[in-house]
Order: structure tokens, then sequence, then C-alpha cells
């Protein structure tokens, strides 16, 4: 996996940003969602590096990234996520670079796009909508469908012991159950997965990311739309043909029309397969992207 790319640690002010690193031509960070890490990009990260500088990178407090520094809970907000990538950028030399992000971490490259117009030069969002219009909508579909949104945004110490306690069966429920099949998630990968599950502190820092999202993040999404802020760059937003974007919010035009009220050059559709479709659809998805990158 990864053939040809490189490891690295970058310094932060807020802690150490773990990436891989390959290819060449014009740069493209790559964001993984819950409960992954960067190894979710490991089939279509070599076929974007034919054309592309491809950086995966853990995001702050999930897999072999630090965890943010024990302030209030604004450290895990979206906003201060994506200026600790942007920092990693800039010392890897890429001060302006197009970013994909899976789950959470679209939520992390949305954010990146309103705050870093000038750094952001094209955006990916893999089945998201944004989180204020996520909320504004959640109802027994979503709580039910994808339980973490509800569940790890509790108070401490609730979910952060729950998950502890046995993360193989939070592990083993997300594979099994948002729509990908079990045969899509090696044992290597699956264990992978467990392993950057089990570590307390990178526990707590996830949850604290979720209590964000349930909480500052949905602030700062309500100020962008009364201050009518909104992404500047290309827009490509992809769901999951068998998931819940794709069927429950026709009657306002899909995920497409949802995007279009924060950004003005949108497009996008679904791909075949379940949540996980990167990892599921890898061919697919990585095509997709690359026309879109190329464009």
């Amino acid at each position: 996996m990864f053939l040809g790319f490189s490891s690295h640690l970058i310094e932060s002010r807020t802690g150490d940003i773990f990436v891989l690193r390959g290819g060449a031509g014009p740069p493209v960070l790559l964001l993984h969602g819950f409960p992954e890490t960067h190894m979710m990009w490991r089939t279509i990260a070599p076929l974007l590096a034919v054309d592309f500088s491809v950086i995966c990178a853990d995001l702050p407090g999930y897999g072999r990234s630090a965890c943010l520094p024990d302030e209030p809970r604004t450290r895990y907000s979206k906003r201060s996520m994506a200026e600790a990538l942007v920092e990693a950028m800039a010392t890897l030399g890429h001060d302006r670079f197009a970013v994909v992000g899976h789950d959470r971490g679209g939520r992390v490259a949305y954010r990146m796009a309103l705050d870093h117009k000038y750094v952001v030069s094209k955006l990916v969002v893999l089945d998201v909508i944004p989180t204020g219009m996520l909320w504004d909508r959640a109802d027994a579909r979503l709580t039910l469908s994808f339980w973490p949104f509800s569940l790890l945004a509790q108070p401490e110490p609730l979910p952060e012991r729950l998950i502890g306690s046995c993360p193989e069966a939070v592990i083993d429920n997300a594979l099994a159950s948002w729509g990908s099949p079990p045969h899509v998630f090696p044992p290597d990968i699956r264990t992978a997965y467990v392993e950057a599950l089990s570590d307390p502190a990178h526990i707590h820092a996830i949850c604290e990311e979720y209590r964000a999202a349930a909480s500052i993040d949905r602030d700062h999404d309500r100020e962008d739309m009364k201050a009518r802020r909104r992404i500047a760059c290309p827009l490509l937003a992809l769901w999951s043909e068998m998931g819940g974007l794709n069927s429950w919010y026709l009657e306002e035009g899909g995920p497409l029309a949802i995007w279009r009220a924060l950004a003005d050059n949108v497009e996008g559709g679904p791909v075949a397969g379940g949540h996980f479709f990167p990892e599921e659809n890898p061919e697919d998805t990585a095509n997709r992207l690359r026309a879109f990158l190329l464009s």
C-alpha cells in the first residue's frame, strides 16, 4: 500500500500532523472520516499520484497525528483543525492546494475553503452536507442511521468509556452497517482502524471533535450564512448512491442544491456504494476526482 509514498510528522503550533506524501504535480490534500485514518486512501492515493502531489493526512486527534492542546472545546472546531492542516501544508511547501474530504474530513475541508479562500484552489466533499444544515435537518433517520452524531457528542466521560471498553465493536458496526460490504475492509485494515481507536487520548479527541460539531461548528456555519460568506472555489460533491443523502433531501433538490446555498460553482452526483464508497469503489471515485481536479 502507498507504494512510492514517504511518511512524515509535520510540526505545527498545535501538535504534529502525520502525513504520507507521494506523486508529482498540483498538490492535493486528502482527509479521512470516522472511524478511519489516512489508510482509507490506500487505493485512491496511488491512482491520483500519477497526476498530482498527493498528501494523505491524519486529522488532528486521529490516527498518528497529535491531539490538540488541552484548551477549551474550541480546539476541535473544524476551524482549528483546518488551521493546523493549512500550517502543515505550508511547511511542506504548499501555500495553495486542492482538498478532498470524506465524512469528518469533508467538514474540515469545507471550513478550510471558507476560512482560507486564497489557499484552497478546489474543494471536494464526499458524503456530507454542511454541518449546520445537517443538524437543522436532523431527525430519526440521521440519529438511527449514523449514531456517532448524537452519541459521541454527549458529555464526557460516557462516550469515551463506551468506545474505550470495546473499540472493536465500534469499528465492526460502522464498517458493516453503513452500506459498504465487510469484504471492502481486509483484516489488516480493520486491525489498523481498531488500533487507531484504542488510545484513550485519541478517543477523547474524537469525542471532542463530535462535540464541537454539535456546538461551535454550528455557530460558525450560522455566522457564515448571516454574513453571506461563501465558498469561492469550485466544489465537487459526491455521495453514496445507497446512502441517506441520495434520498432524504429530494424535496429540497438533493445535496447539490444544499451545497449551492454555500457555494456558487457546484457539481457532482452519487457514486455506487455505501458510505465508504472511496474504499468500496476507488477506481470510479479516483476517476471523478481526477477529472474535476484537472478541469
